[in-house]
């Protein structure tokens, strides 16, 4: 079914970024693999091909890009080259829009210009050892000093948290109000008492660096926080649904992916003197998967346009999220099946792709969440009964 979402100007921007894969990114990979993080190099090589800050506005540096198909175009030729270490798609999507429309104009000039150029790389720093998806259940605190915060504190599980020179943090700025006793604090690099921990081995996605944060009466300038005092709540809940749709972009990408590398695999490979393909059981495997992804896809584009138009509300983004990645985990685990011994030898693509796709149903909000989400909404009570 031939997609209908695309315009020339993004399949030239698709050959941009596929040229830019294999020029700057695929030739480092097995070496970012093993020291578990991506070269800067490769963020300032991205900066300069344009790929960074697709939507900041260009008086910043940025591409002032308000499609989102651009976002859309990223994700799947990352997810489909195997490219899971170089996280441009959190430092554009997720972390981007917070700041941008919670910026001041003095943190958008200070800010921005290197999140285009790749020299500032950031992350967003919520999660806890004792908090997840339960925002209710964050430690780490900020105490009103007068002109600055003073934050102690841990977070863990943080996406570019080693390569990180900005750091959105949650942060706890008064005891009472449960989640809406929270903000958004921005620490940067070399800030004292900041500190960062392990870099945390993960069984997928072994270039893509996840650490532990500490902070020790960490000294935040009050200009440092970002958006509304004790509005972190709001701002999270404003910006989580295009989180959760590039997660689910880059799901139905990844299961596209592995379902076109098996489909050649059992065509290539031979058992009892015929390809895999010719046996009946091999054939009705490939079509499920084939229905289920084609299926997937015409609801993913769907969002990608309600979004694009700003019409894509937290509901059917979860919906898209949780079907997605539970999706792309159950295709990598047949296609690895069907590859028989060698889909369980990193050399082949199924191999990784089976790992590095695991977490899709974690992060972001696991899919238990995204389902109570749906759930809550469907059955809330009728204000009006």
């Amino acid at each position: 079914m031939k997609r209908q979402i695309f315009t020339a100007e993004h399949e030239a921007f698709r050959a941009t970024v596929r040229t830019f894969l294999a020029k700057e990114v695929l030739p480092h990979y097995e070496q970012w693999e093993k020291d578990g993080i991506v070269s800067r190099e490769a963020w300032l090589a991205a900066g300069r091909q344009g790929l960074l800050g697709l939507a900041v506005p260009e008086e910043y540096g940025g591409g002032g890009a308000t499609d989102f198909r651009y976002s859309a175009v990223l994700a799947e030729e990352f997810t489909r080259a195997g490219a899971a270490g170089p996280a441009i798609g959190l430092h554009n999507d997720i972390i981007g829009p917070y700041l941008t429309t919670l910026g001041t104009e003095e943190q958008k000039r200070r800010w921005l210009p290197g999140f285009c150029s790749g020299e500032t790389i950031t992350a967003i720093a919520m999660t806890e050892p004792g908090a997840g998806s339960d925002l209710q259940g964050i430690r780490t605190a900020a105490e009103d000093r007068g002109d600055h915060w003073l934050l102690n504190g841990s977070k863990t599980f943080i996406s570019n948290g080693i390569l990180a020179d900005l750091v959105i943090v949650v942060a706890r700025t008064t005891p009472e109000g449960g989640a809406k006793g929270l903000s958004l604090l921005v620490v940067e690099r070399g800030t004292e008492g900041f500190e960062r921990g392990r870099n945390l081995d993960k069984i997928g996605q072994k270039s893509q660096d996840t650490a532990e944060l500490f902070f020790h009466d960490v000294r935040v300038p009050k200009e440092n926080l970002l958006g509304e005092l004790h509005g972190a709540f709001g701002h999270l809940m404003t910006h989580l649904a295009q989180e959760r749709l590039h997660i689910a972009m880059a799901a139905i990408a990844g299961a596209e992916h592995l379902l076109e590398i098996t489909t050649r695999y059992v065509k290539e490979r031979e058992a009892f003197g015929r390809p895999l393909s010719q046996l009946q059981h091999i054939r009705f495997e490939i079509a499920e998967m084939a229905t289920e992804c084609a299926v997937t896809r015409t609801f993913l584009d769907r969002c990608i346009t309600d979004h694009t138009h700003g019409e894509l509300d937290a509901v059917h983004a979860s919906m898209a999220k949780w079907w997605a990645t539970e999706l792309q985990k159950r295709v990598a685990d047949r296609c690895l099946q069907l590859h028989g011994g060698y889909g369980y030898m990193t050399e082949y693509p199924v191999a990784r792709a089976f790992t590095d796709g695991r977490i899709q149903t974690i992060y972001g909000g696991t899919t238990e969440i995204m389902k109570e989400i749906i759930g809550r909404s469907l059955l809330a009570p009728d204000p009006h009964a």
